[in-house]
């Protein structure tokens, strides 16, 4: 599970693009309860972001180039690989469990506490789960959609699996419980493996260039990414269907008019605009 965010929008930027691209046409969910609530933290979320927490990524970006940023990138993923471990283990994939120990050993050494990628040149390829998977895999269902201040998309399931991977699996959590530093600078390390993962979403934003409902975009671009999660890439039809509510030709053909419609209005927008002035 992604940690907090808006940080977890991050994973979404950077993958929502492929988790979209690999299903049909994303219809909006219905079961969301909790929608004016969620709509609300959404837009408290967007503003922590815009003026805290998106400005500290693009310094980040100015003072580091791809290479580094790739390379602090690595490190950070092979440190957090315990929690893809322990879940491996947990959700009886011994395999996985066995090829992620592998990846983990291999590019702490060979690649340098993890800051290369040996193992993937050697053809073992990267894997990622977590606690909420694992409560998949044991039948817990999902709860209910939520947006939560600063932590950003969830459910109940995640929400209740996101403390255990963090106190029990996660070394970051590991080094800050065990220091205790002058200004809690021994958090310092969890805060710059955010700001790289915000920082990585930022080539992603333009997605959102032209939604018809950014808020419905990241509802169903987070469950759909934590489907393919939970089947390994692979989910079933009948259930990518389930979960983008696909229920005729008819309802595809709405959401489209009213992307079209929307798309349409912004158009007259630009046109008005300088007569406005």
């Amino acid at each position: 599970m992604p940690y907090p965010i808006p940080l977890r929008r991050l994973g979404l930027l950077a993958a929502c693009a492929l988790a979209l691209a690999a299903c049909a046409t994303p219809m909006p969910r219905n079961d969301d309860p909790y929608e004016k609530f969620n709509r609300k933290m959404y837009a408290f979320n967007e503003f922590a972001d815009r003026v805290a927490i998106r400005p500290v990524a693009v310094t980040y970006r100015k003072v580091t180039n791809p290479t580094s940023r790739r390379l602090i990138s690595n490190f950070f993923a092979n440190l957090e690989s315990p929690i893809t471990i322990a879940n491996d283990v947990l959700q009886g994939n011994p395999k996985e469990a066995f090829k992620a120990t592998g990846r983990l050993l291999i590019n702490t050494t060979i690649g340098v506490l993890g800051f290369l990628d040996p193992a993937s040149e050697m053809g073992i390829e990267a894997s990622d789960t977590d606690f909420g998977v694992t409560l998949a895999k044991w039948g817990v269902p999902e709860g209910p959609y939520l947006v939560l201040p600063l932590i950003g998309s969830t459910t109940g399931r995640d929400l209740v699996a996101f403390p255990v991977d963090r106190y029990a699996f996660d070394p970051l959590s590991w080094y800050a419980r065990s220091h205790d530093y002058e200004l809690h600078a021994e958090y310092l390390p969890t805060i710059a493996y955010l700001v790289t993962l915000r920082s990585s979403a930022i080539d992603g934003e333009r997605l959102l260039e032209g939604v018809y409902d950014p808020y419905v975009f990241y509802r169903d671009a987070y469950r759909q990414r934590r489907l393919y999660r939970i089947y390994r890439g692979e989910p079933p039809l009948a259930v990518i269907q389930a979960l983008q509510g696909v229920s005729d030709v008819e309802d595809a053909d709405k959401l489209l008019e009213e992307q079209q419609k929307y798309e349409k209005q912004q158009e007259q927008k630009k046109k008005d605009k300088p007569d406005a002035g």
